[in-house]
């Protein structure tokens, strides 16, 4: 019989490390400790098992098999959880979605992954339900928190099912777990596909930078559907330690810390514009917290951030780590040691993966100049989905293309200078200027269009559009132009604000001088 496909024996399939079999041994091993606690609601390692196992077993019953793929279009659930261990434990693929996308763009990637199946919850089910009647092949829809009826299946009714058990399956370590879907510089989605290999060596990665240990306690605040919120989970399975699901809705810093206080959490990862609330909070240094260890990502801090963060909280350290969905994601970590004295550095890269500064003939560059960051190692994803041009690209010469530019000074600390693929970071959200322009192109008004970013104390920086008007339209404003954006983009997309020009700044071959106009409009 076939590796990945069923079983060949169990010693061969006890040996494998991933995330379904490390459920497996803690619910042998620690059964009754607590795996994830949400909305005051804990569940153990044995039920985590034993619900992920009826989880695969209804899957399975549907056809759901090895390679499929499945989407996860939710809020942060430890259902979530369940049901990505479930779809894993059939060699099949989860596909978590952004929920704040619109229609379209979710249709798109229903159509590009191919999905069996979708598990979405109440709040969103009248989305996934829509999803429904638009793709064939999608055939379940799992409502988690939702009951049956014709069309869905509520998670409970789903779980509760009796039938015939999946196959066990033995699962190598590079078969796909994840396809993690980041827009593309052209303005479609490209889904990067990870496999456990590259989440199991996330995990030591991240236990070993946040000095995580079986007993400590981790405070989940970042959405699932983000590499950043699976990725923090990884050291969890592998060591067996505690994870609070925070949910999911405006940030409130006072909820925050009442949640931090109350569960004795040690660990918490937050994005910069999360820190500077929680900061700000009046009772912030009055609170009796456990925190070891803040860390941050997703976007740049300021260096008032990081002082406020080292001033509210001086018995933790600060850890920054960086990197991107293809890598899963973590690339460097800046120690909480070097947090102040390494100001605006993302840290050095870590041991596992190796790391180089090239330019564009992939040739090294010499300490202090810019380059592009370029990776190898087990935490690189295997490809696009679909994608073998852009696959091909990303790998040019035998390395993982960052898109990042880079300086790295005389000790190996890495300092971003700026991005290659034009992506803007609001808030923790990236946003492609192509797949912005794409859109207002196609608005009657506009002739040209260029997305910019900007600075922005709260979000770390936003979109803004330099536009050319059609001849003889003489004012377009963001109050006109919402509804229009609407239709295709999420609303942390759109711009924050219109710059009306005559003609867009072009150099010979045609192409847009978009340093130009940063220069002139980015300040």
């Amino acid at each position: 019989m076939t590796v990945g496909m069923q079983l060949l024996d169990e010693p061969i399939r006890s040996r494998r490390n991933h995330w379904v079999n490390q459920i497996a041994t803690h619910a042998v091993m620690r059964p009754d400790h607590v795996a994830f606690r949400c909305k005051g609601v804990d569940t153990t390692w044995r039920a985590l098992h034993q619900r992920s196992e009826q989880f695969a077993d209804a899957l399975a019953r549907r056809g759901v098999g090895f390679g499929d793929r499945v989407l996860l279009l939710a809020l942060n659930y430890t259902e979530y959880i369940e049901a990505v261990i479930g779809i894993n434990a059939l060699g099949a693929i989860a596909v978590p979605v952004n929920f704040r996308l619109t229609p379209p763009e979710v249709a798109f990637i229903v159509a590009d992954s191919g999905a069996k199946a979708i598990v979405t919850d109440s709040v969103l089910a009248p989305l996934a339900s829509a999803m429904l009647a638009q793709a064939p092949d999608l055939r379940t829809c799992v409502v988690i928190n939702g009951s049956s009826d014709d069309t869905v299946i509520g998670y409970d009714d789903f779980l509760a099912e009796v039938g015939e058990p999946h196959a066990p399956l033995d699962i190598p370590e590079d078969t796909p777990c994840l396809i993690m879907y980041t827009s593309g510089t052209t303005g479609t989605p490209k889904g990067a596909v990870l496999s456990h290999a590259n989440m199991n060596s996330q995990g030591i990665t991240a236990f070993r930078a946040m000095d995580i240990t079986p007993d400590s306690v981790g405070f989940c605040t970042s959405p699932l559907f983000h590499i950043a919120g699976l990725g923090s989970l990884t050291p969890y399975f592998l060591l067996g330690g505690k994870t609070v699901l925070h949910p999911l809705g405006a940030f409130d810093a006072t909820e925050w810390l009442d949640a931090v206080e109350a569960e004795q959490a040690t660990t918490a990862f937050c994005v910069p514009v999360q820190w500077q609330l929680i900061c700000e909070e009046p009772t912030v240094t009055q609170r009796k917290l456990a925190l070891k260890m803040l860390c941050w990502g997703a976007a740049p801090a300021s260096d008032s951030v990081l002082r406020a963060m080292a001033d509210s909280f001086p018995e933790a350290q600060n850890v920054a780590v960086f990197g991107q969905t293809e890598m899963s994601p973590i690339t460097c970590v800046l120690e909480g040691k070097d947090a102040l004295r390494k100001l605006g550095s993302v840290g050095k890269p870590i041991p596992t993966i190796q790391v180089r500064v090239v330019d564009d003939e992939m040739n090294d560059v010499a300490p202090g100049e810019i380059g592009e960051i370029v990776y190898r190692g087990p935490t690189m994803m295997s490809g696009y989905w679909n994608r073998p041009e852009a696959t091909a690209e990303a790998f040019h010469g035998g390395w993982f293309h960052s898109g990042d530019l880079v300086r790295q000074d005389e000790e190996g600390f890495v300092y971003v200078v700026d991005r290659k693929k034009d992506m803007i970071i609001s808030g923790g959200e990236n946003i492609y200027c192509a797949e912005v322009e794409n859109v207002l192109f196609a608005h009657p008004k506009i002739h040209e269009a260029a997305v910019i970013g900007r600075a922005h104390e709260k979000w770390g920086e936003v979109p803004v559009a330099v536009l050319a008007l059609v001849p003889g339209v003489q004012e377009l404003t963001l109050e006109e132009l919402t509804p229009f954006l609407n239709e295709s983009l999420a609303r942390y997309k759109h711009p924050k604000e219109l710059v009306l020009v005559t003609e867009l700044p072009r150099n010979a071959s045609g192409k847009v001088v978009k340093v130009a106009l940063r220069k002139e409009f980015s300040a």
